[in-house]
């Protein structure tokens, strides 16, 4: 009887939001990990990761790459070390981490896709999947001004 009245308390519990008060409420990649690029000028990429607060990524697991212009690989600025759980001693990012990606030869007047790829987790002790994502970006003429930022496209079902 006691176990009976156990449970029947737990139910009530858990459908009142005892179980989901335990669970921490986390955000979707796209805005934990917000992911937005630029054309500096006809050589160079800008791309920028706003990582909100109790996030962090992996400064290992960031690639970019570039179509139809190849680049020469990302300028990644230095991070902060932290033993990871999941991981050991990484190198990590918080709040806005800004990199550079110079492309092989000047793309004036195209349009050139931006891929990242990027790992994060949550303080809360959850990580992400790998997160690939994409912006395409128009290359001002050599003396222009710099680009306006692109957000990465929003993934998911409904957009």
């Amino acid at each position: 009887m006691l176990s009976l009245a156990a449970l029947a308390l737990w139910h009530a519990t858990a459908h009142a939001g005892g179980i989901e008060a335990l669970q921490p409420k986390l955000l979707p990649p796209e805005q934990a990990f917000h992911f937005s690029a630029r054309a500096l000028d006809p050589s160079t990429i800008e791309a920028r990761f706003d990582v909100a607060d109790g996030y962090y990524l992996y400064r290992d697991k960031l690639r970019f790459t570039t179509d139809p212009v190849p680049s020469r690989g990302a300028e990644l600025p230095p991070g902060k070390r932290k033993h990871d759980e999941f991981f050991g001693d990484v190198d990590t990012y918080r709040g806005a981490v800004v990199v550079r990606v110079p492309l092989v030869s000047p793309a004036a007047g195209q349009t050139v896709t931006l891929h990242a790829d990027s790992q994060g987790c949550a303080d809360a002790g959850v990580c992400y999947p790998p997160n690939p994502q994409q912006v395409k970006l128009s290359i001002p003429a050599a003396g222009g001004t710099p680009g306006p930022f692109v957000d990465a496209a929003r993934k998911g079902w409904f957009k």
